[in-house]
């Protein structure tokens, strides 16, 4: 009798078995699948019904294709592949179609089934949906990207002073923050009859796409934004009242860009005035919400004041540039009588032998000398903005150039004594030697101009490797170290309590001079210790 109970009591374990097995499939909250190799389903349980529509009377026999986006197909043959081969399918990450023909994305997992005999038969899908996840993945990166967008248009805004690149980029990023197909930045240029506007820049569509069309009137649509009353955002601007009320075209130009959702934000200055606007559009409805009209709101704001700035940028560049001009015209015309009074002192200090008389026709000779230089000065600086100022580059002997500079300091000032530190071998450079003399005259007379008390002025030159490094140092009342950083700008000049002459334009000049030799200029400085100003030139192949 207990022979013929065992095979019961297995039978009813296996049948226990399946049932649980069976309970626990229709319970998961993930959908099971299974499917032969052929791929034709063969179970289906209520999750995967819930998840994607199909009851299991209309799924069993049919073909999994039935859940595959086209563009997935081939992903079958390699599930089916490893399946084959015994190998399981983990975590693969892929989207599904639903009997309504939404795409879901889901996280698969595949194992092989088996017969008796260890053979692989068929497939056991396991397919969770993991929408949740990829939705809060999506909203974490355009969070991302949405705060570097920001981070890029504050510093574009607080940097760039180029008017164009301003606007170009400012369209960009608040199209791309926006999800607009297309954005545009019109300015608020009213014309003799207050009806027409300059489009400036295009982002998301080629300039060809608004080409033929005319520039945007002042209809009641786009009054709103030009007048400066406000952001519109509407999901079908076409159902606006405003909309289509203004002639000829009652609407949009037959062939435009299609524009259902619609954004406008004004763009206004500093001081309130509306200077344009940026235009956002979307051929589907319901596109913007009210974060994009924070967002792109908050970067007019800041294309304003940025707007504003590259404008005043210009006027000062423009400002620049005739001061230049004046300044080159001014210099040529006083070119002629200084060198005419210079003949005449020289002339009368030949006929005098001594006196009073010899004494102020060369002290007369030397201010005139000074004034010839600060012309030239005047002269060059124009020559460097417009990129003319010439050199004759030819190997020279550097001590000699120092030598000679030191001379016709010494015969201007008699007051400090200057001393020379230099090398028993010469240094060959190749450069514009009267150049590279303007440099060392400059530097010396600034130590006589900033040692007021007199004292002893060091030129030194020494060899430091592939370089030439020469150096001139003063015991005077030096820099202080929040000047150092613009002793070498244009018309920059050190505030002390000392009367010192000059414009403020010699080290601007040495600077470009040293720069366009291939060196380097430099300044050390202590206030009321004195200061050394130095250059390094390449040596001559």
């Amino acid at each position: 009798m207990d022979q013929a109970i065992t095979p019961v009591n297995g039978r009813t374990e296996t049948v226990d078995k399946q049932a649980m097995l069976a309970a626990i499939i229709e319970s998961s909250e993930d959908a099971i699948i299974s499917k032969t190799l052929e791929g034709i389903i063969t179970s289906w349980n209520g999750a995967a019904q819930r998840m994607f529509g199909y009851t299991e009377e209309e799924v069993i026999g049919k073909h999994i294709s039935l859940l595959i986006p086209t563009a997935k197909l081939s992903e079958e043959d390699m599930i089916i592949g490893r399946v084959r081969n015994g190998l399981r399918v983990e975590h693969f990450q892929t989207e599904r179609v639903t009997k309504s023909g939404d795409t879901i994305p889901i996280s698969l997992t595949i194992s092989p089934i088996k017969d008796s005999d260890g053979k692989v038969v068929g497939a056991s899908k396991i397919a969770r949906d993991i929408t949740d996840q990829v939705t809060s993945q999506k909203e974490l990166q355009d969070h991302a990207h949405i705060q570097q967008l920001l981070l890029s248009a504050g510093t574009l805004l607080s940097q760039n002073l180029e008017l164009e690149s301003i606007l170009q980029k400012v369209t960009d990023i608040t199209t791309q923050l926006s999800g607009a197909e297309f954005g545009a930045f019109f300015y608020n240029t009213v014309d003799a009859n207050g009806e027409s506007y300059l489009l400036y820049t295009l982002s998301g569509v080629p300039k060809d796409a608004f080409k033929g069309f005319p520039m945007p009137r002042n209809t009641d649509v786009f009054g709103v934004t030009f007048s400066g009353q406000g952001i519109l955002r509407s999901d079908d601007i076409t159902k606006d009242p405003r909309y289509g009320r203004n002639s000829p075209h009652h609407g949009m130009p037959e062939g435009h860009l299609p524009v259902v959702s619609y954004l406008a934000v004004p763009v206004n200055s500093p001081t309130g005035v509306t200077i344009g606007g940026l235009f956002f559009g979307h051929s589907r409805p319901g596109m913007f919400r009210p974060d994009h009209e924070k967002l792109v709101g908050g970067i007019a704001a800041q294309a304003g004041v940025a707007i504003d700035n590259a404008k005043l940028y210009e006027e000062i560049r423009l400002l620049n540039a005739r001061k230049d001009e004046f300044i080159g015209v001014a210099g040529h015309e006083l070119r002629t009588p200084i060198t005419t009074i210079k003949g005449y002192l020289q002339l009368l200090e030949e006929q005098i032998d001594e006196g009073m008389a010899k004494d102020f026709t060369v002290k007369a000779i030397r201010q005139v000398n000074k004034l010839n230089r600060l012309v030239t000065d005047l002269l060059d600086v124009t020559k460097i903005q417009a990129g003319k100022l010439e050199y004759n580059m030819i190997p020279c002997l550097l001590l000699p150039l120092i030598r000679d500079s030191m001379d016709t300091v010494r015969q201007m000032h008699t007051s400090h004594v200057l001393e020379a530190d230099l090398p028993k071998e010469d240094i060959i450079i190749t450069a514009d030697g009267s150049r590279i003399e303007q440099v060392l005259i400059n530097f010396l007379t600034n130590a006589v101009k900033y040692s007021p008390g007199g004292g002893t002025i060091v030129v030194a030159a020494r060899r430091v490797e592939d370089r030439a490094v020469v150096s001139v140092r003063d015991s005077g009342i030096g820099i202080p170290q929040e000047h150092l950083g613009n002793i070498f700008h244009r018309y920059f000049r050190v505030h002390t309590n000392q009367i010192v002459g000059g414009l403020g334009i010699g080290l601007y000049i040495a600077k470009d001079i040293i720069e366009r030799h291939g060196g380097t200029i430099g300044v050390d400085s202590e206030e009321g210790k004195g200061s050394v100003f130095y250059f390094s030139l390449p040596l001559s192949d």
